[in-house]
């Protein structure tokens, strides 16, 4: 009972956080109705049915087949790592940072087992984390923190994308200089298993309808409740196990943070402080704050005190990089790569110096722009 008690506060941390924070709040701002003003529900309902699309669409299997056939005419370390980045850093945009290193994390780990290459599996796991975490920065479905902030501000495609687009196209450059450094040894990518059953049509089908009807909604063209009613209404009738791998504790987290940064709103002293720091440092403000908080939370705080939507867009999507908690994804991997047997260390130093690295080159673009 401890160790699963233990566990928990593990792997809910953030959870927990939030709740405590949210808890804190409520003493210098009474519990009243006001509250639900606090919660965006269009992000909620989107967040939900993009985690059910994601879900689905990894249950079945189309991820990680993709990605085979691609692998299979890898020869190389470094082909192997570049073509891993690729999947991570493009399918992130679609599918999120989140879904993008749990379907191809564990994918490495076996191709590197299988091929006797695992001593690879520290630099390789920790290229694939950055290139998750800035390819997912470059759509508004990409990660929690934008798809927030998109709708938030009511941004159009073409303000976002004008904000974001030179740094993704930066670090696509060096994450490809990136993985030539990785060995020219020769690989054995092992083929897909003859015995995996074939895709339903049928529910790929759906998924790709509901992700529609999800894009759709994030660009204003469907009202949220018709989505989230169509989505729950499908997933009811023809995949209800994919309920339960929806990460409710995200959405719960969600709650927590609106109510917490609501609260913070309607206390004086804290909003004349925040208002004269993050004012025209948007930017490094959201970066140093996602270093502490993780992005998602940085956005939600401090998008409550300015109005350049553009600035923290770059601040807490760059602020990813840094430490272990910047961006909650890249937690997945850590999990991930530390069952193996790896130095916790090892890891660590890698990781830090990577992300220091890709972070000093997208600020020094930032300055220049």
């Amino acid at each position: 009972m401890i160790n699963q008690f233990y566990s928990f506060i593990k792997s809910e941390i953030v959870l927990l956080l939030s709740l405590l924070l949210a808890l804190a709040s409520m003493f210098f701002v009474q519990p009243n109705a006001g509250y639900l003003d606090y919660i965006d529900f269009n992000t909620l309902s989107l967040l939900f049915c993009l985690m059910a699309v994601t879900a689905g669409a990894n249950r079945l299997g189309l991820f990680t087949l993709l990605a085979q056939r691609f692998l299979s005419r890898v020869k190389t370390i470094r082909g192997l790592s570049f073509l891993l980045c690729c999947f991570c850093f493009f399918s992130s945009m679609l599918i999120t940072n989140d879904v993008s290193l749990i379907t191809f994390i564990p994918f490495t780990i076996v191709t590197l087992k299988l091929s006797g290459q695992t001593r690879h599996l520290i630099p390789i796991a920790v290229l694939e984390t950055v290139a998750a975490n800035l390819g997912s920065m470059l759509t508004p479905i990409g990660n929690p923190q934008n798809l927030y902030l998109f709708t938030y501000y009511k941004l159009e495609a073409g303000d976002f994308f004008s904000a974001l687009l030179p740094y993704g196209i930066i670090s696509f450059l060096l994450i490809a200089v990136s993985s030539m450094f990785l060995g020219r040894e020769s690989i054995d990518v092992p083929p897909a298993r003859e015995n995996t059953p074939a895709l339903s049509r049928k529910k790929c089908a759906l998924y790709a309808v509901l992700f529609v009807l999800s894009l759709l909604t994030v660009f204003r063209v469907i009202p949220y409740p018709v989505t989230l009613a169509l989505t729950l209404f499908a997933l009811l009738l023809w995949d209800r196990p994919v309920l339960r791998e929806v990460d409710y504790s995200l959405l719960l987290t969600f709650v927590f943070l609106f109510i917490f940064i609501g609260n913070l709103g309607h206390i004086p002293a804290v909003r004349a402080v925040l208002q004269s720091v993050v004012g025209g440092h948007e930017v490094l403000a959201g970066v140093l704050a996602s270093q502490i908080f993780s992005n998602v939370p940085a956005a939600i705080l401090l998008s409550n005190f300015t109005q350049d939507a553009a600035a923290l867009l770059v601040g807490v999507n760059l602020g990813g990089l840094g430490t272990l908690i910047a961006s909650m994804a890249s937690l997945i991997s850590f999990k991930f790569v530390t069952k193996e047997g790896i130095k916790v260390g090892k890891y660590l130093y890698a990781f830090t110096w990577v992300n220091a690295l890709f972070l000093t080159v997208n600020l020094l673009l930032w300055m220049i722009l």
